[in-house]
């Protein structure tokens, strides 16, 4: 897909001499946790928001409660992040109980990937984060706040995400993974540390302001070459089975009614044989994006704990 960002107001340029106090929304996330340990090493002082209990980590106030209700936020910091739902992330901020001088928020390449898609909750999906990402914008805009958003592809790497450790447990169960043979639409999963990264190396980079990214992974490859990687880096080495489409059709109905495909419809057995490839350069130009290529290991396909 290579439909650019929508323009959106540009806020007025901002560049802290400083680190100063950050607040983090979705902190305990895939996204969050990495992002935590680098904004603590550049000197922040951060806060950082989890609706679960979270064990001490140096540098680190945390912050107990969900986006909606919290009423422990600071009333004012110099960055704030969202690693969460961008949608409930943008409703918080157009309340205006936190100020702040700048902005960053993940997003997701869904807002375009799903914008036609035949399932009308995948429209929908794509239709909320479009209108969270004009909210904020707006908003932004509006209160003279400098926001930029980030839109990640497929995310791996934390052993948390839906997708790729989901694949990853799967195939360890059964031993092995089907996939339809046409499963050849191109694909760029991007790690959890380049996300991390590129937020930070937004922070001082005023061509970011009032702009939305998309920050692919570094490789784009066949849905099929995915999984197969996927699978080499297993230990238990899962065998990857391609199957005709039509027998691959066949089973899944079965498969569902097990529990073994759960999730899985048919616009996403559409979306296998379809390129859903992102142009990384605009934000290779403006804050240096320099994501890895797909080389997963074990422990990135590894629930923690």
């Amino acid at each position: 897909m290579t439909t650019p960002p929508p323009e959106a107001p540009q806020a007025p340029p901002w560049r802290p001499s400083r680190p100063g106090r950050a607040l983090v929304l979705g902190a305990s996330g895939q996204i969050g946790r990495p992002l935590l340990a680098r904004l603590v090493q550049a000197g922040w002082r951060v806060d950082a928001l989890s609706r679960q209990p979270q064990p001490p980590l140096p540098g680190v106030h945390w912050l107990r409660g969900d986006l909606a209700g919290c009423r422990e936020l600071p009333g004012e910091v110099d960055l704030l992040l969202s690693c969460g739902p961008l949608d409930a992330f943008a409703a918080r901020f157009a309340r205006g109980d936190v100020a702040c001088r700048r902005v960053v928020a993940f997003g997701s390449t869904s807002v375009e990937a799903k914008r036609t898609s035949p399932d009308p909750d995948e429209r929908a999906l794509a239709d909320r984060l479009r209108a969270a990402e004009a909210s904020l914008f707006a908003t932004a805009a509006g209160r003279g706040v400098a926001a930029t958003i980030l839109r990640p592809t497929l995310v791996y790497g934390a052993g948390r995400d839906a997708t790729l450790t989901r694949i990853a447990a799967l195939a360890r169960r059964l031993r092995g993974f089907a996939l339809p043979a046409d499963a050849t639409g191109r694909r760029q999963p991007v790690h959890v540390d380049d996300l991390a990264d590129a937020a930070m190396a937004c922070l001082d980079a005023p061509a970011t302001h009032g702009r939305a990214y998309a920050v692919p992974g570094g490789e784009a490859l066949p849905y099929r070459e995915m999984v197969a990687r996927t699978l080499a880096a297993l230990p238990e080495r899962p065998r990857l089975l391609l199957l005709p489409p039509a027998l691959f059709g066949a089973l899944l109905g079965p498969a569902r009614l097990l529990g073994l495909a759960s999730g899985f419809n048919d616009a996403a057995l559409a979306r296998m044989r379809q390129d859903l490839v992102f142009d990384p350069a605009p934000a290779q130009r403006d804050f240096g994006y320099a994501p890895r290529p797909f080389a997963p290991d074990a422990a990135m396909l590894t629930p923690p704990g």
